[in-house]
């Protein structure tokens, strides 16, 4: 590509300057609008940290997360969404390994102290980021609002399609979360696949539930507005009533979500006793999908093309689903766009232009790619006959949940040090609500092991996001192990497959 995204910002502030491009319950973004206040954003940062520093944000589906990510494009940083679930160990971790300059924040949102839980974690920091507070009083750190009032004095710099744009966070086998790097035109080669294969015009709607700090979000939030002309509605937590109003409202056309949001969205559509007449596409992805569901969709919506999808955060959409073949859109996880998959002994590997440039340390990439550049992705799976891709399971330890990956080894290691724990594994099980659940399996250090409350009581107590908390526990005398001591995971999860 030879632009980047802040040149389709002003091409579409000065072409359609009224185009709404981001709304949400509280506010609409025009085209013109997006551009000043991402440039007045933009000057802001500039006086405060040099040019490629990282900016985080921890923010709900707000229309302020597509200023503060256009104005970190603007100003030649890269953005680095942070989903608002983590808490202060996920959040001191990240802040730290990327050298974050700034973090933006709701002061509280969902019950929960934002500005008192950086207040901990900045303390803990050795050069903290500079704590931007939106919505809500700052106390003693910058409110949002303040910094949109400050003037555009200097210039900014001229982009390069090439430098790295965004960082997200994803969790590792490792237990510890790597930085996953991508362009300006990496992203737009992932926009312009989406454009070729799933159906968008301009004009057309995405209702965006999913979080914007994961990678799905984030580009139906941000980046297809501006590549493709579309419009993005804002959901900044699930409802799937509240959804189907918005759908109805709003003539949303798109939506992409894992298990959860498809099943609650028909569930909602029942009760409303309409089929969604506007919706053209939907794309399910992020966890086990099965096929039934896929199939109720198709049958349960009025001309909508629903079809499972595959991919990652380092090689996002890698398949494109199969709009249309309904069969093959429920059995398989669609055929490949604009990347090149193979299986290699019963590993799925990829490249292509949307592929991430790498991770923030290049430690991280020490055998993740291989001799022909294409990413191993840890997945298994096969082809069939006529080129669709089937995952068939994960080599890699991570368990999918409600479109969340969960790293169990981090959570092992914080659990394995409670008083009642002597030794722990966690596996994730097929569960048909939330694609995965996470089952802890633990050896008690003697008398009573520690049930659910428990586990979560003491993950809260040290920071950790709620979602990580397993939902299941099951006591057993020893872990099954191999001669060199590995715990044999996958005998557990069976077991747990045949006990339920």
């Amino acid at each position: 590509m030879n632009a980047t995204l802040a040149d389709a910002l002003r091409a579409s502030a000065r072409d359609a300057p009224d185009r709404i491009l981001v709304r949400d319950d509280d506010s609409v973004v025009t085209a013109a609008q997006l551009l000043d206040r991402a440039t007045v954003l933009a000057h802001a940062l500039t006086r405060r940290m040099p040019v490629g520093s990282i900016v985080s944000f921890t923010l709900p589906n707000w229309h302020e997360a597509a200023i503060i990510y256009l104005g970190t494009t603007l100003a030649g940083m890269i953005a680095n969404p942070i989903l608002p679930s983590l808490r202060d160990h996920e959040l001191s971790f990240i802040l730290a390994d990327a050298n974050s300059r700034a973090v933006f924040i709701p002061q509280v949102f969902g019950g929960h102290d934002y500005v008192a839980m950086l207040n901990r974690v900045v303390a803990g920091l050795p050069d903290p980021p500079h704590v931007v507070v939106v919505r809500g009083d700052a106390g003693s750190h910058t409110a949002f609002a303040d910094l949109l009032g400050e003037p555009t004095t200097g210039t900014l710099p001229v982009l390069d399609p090439s430098h790295i744009q965004l960082i997200l966070y994803t969790s590792g086998t490792t237990g510890r979360p790597k930085g996953v790097l991508h362009s300006h035109d990496s992203l737009h080669a992932l926009i312009t696949q989406l454009g070729r294969y799933w159906r968008i015009e301009p004009g057309d709607t995405f209702l965006v539930p999913s979080p914007v700090a994961h990678i799905g979000g984030s580009i139906y939030a941000f980046e297809c507005p501006l590549l493709l002309g579309t419009q993005a509605v804002l959901m900044q937590r699930w409802d799937p009533d509240r959804a189907v109003a918005l759908m109805l409202e709003h003539g949303c056309t798109h939506m992409a979500g894992a298990t959860p949001f498809l099943d609650g969205l028909l569930a909602a559509a029942q009760r409303a006793d309409t089929r969604l007449p506007d919706l053209k596409v939907f794309i399910c992805g992020g966890a086990s999908v099965p096929p039934s569901l896929i199939r109720r969709a198709t049958q349960d919506l009025d001309k909508a093309a629903v079809s499972r999808v595959y991919g990652s955060t380092e090689v996002p959409v890698t398949t494109v689903g199969s709009l249309d073949d309904a069969e093959r859109a429920a059995d398989t996880d669609g055929r490949p766009g604009v990347a090149e998959v193979v299986i290699v002994d019963g590993e799925i590997r990829s490249r292509g232009p949307q592929m991430f440039r790498g991770y923030l340390h290049p430690e991280d990439s020490a055998g993740a790619f291989d001799e022909s550049g294409y990413f191993r992705t840890g997945d298994l799976g096969r082809f069939t006959d006529d080129g669709h891709l089937v995952v068939t399971g994960r080599a890699k330890d991570i368990i999918i949940r409600n479109g969340e990956n969960i790293s169990p080894k981090e959570v092992e290691d914080i659990l394995v040090t409670h008083p009642q724990i002597a030794e722990i594994a966690i596996v994730g099980v097929p569960d048909s609500r939330t694609g995965e659940r996470a089952c802890a399996t633990i050896v008690a250090a003697g008398g009573g092991g520690p049930e659910v409350a428990d586990l979560h009581e003491f993950l809260v107590a040290h920071g950790v996001a709620k979602f990580k908390v397993p939902e299941q526990v099951r006591f057993v005398d020893a872990l099954p192990k191999n001669d060199a001591g590995k715990v044999l995971k996958h005998v557990l999860r069976a077991e747990l497959i045949k006990e339920s």
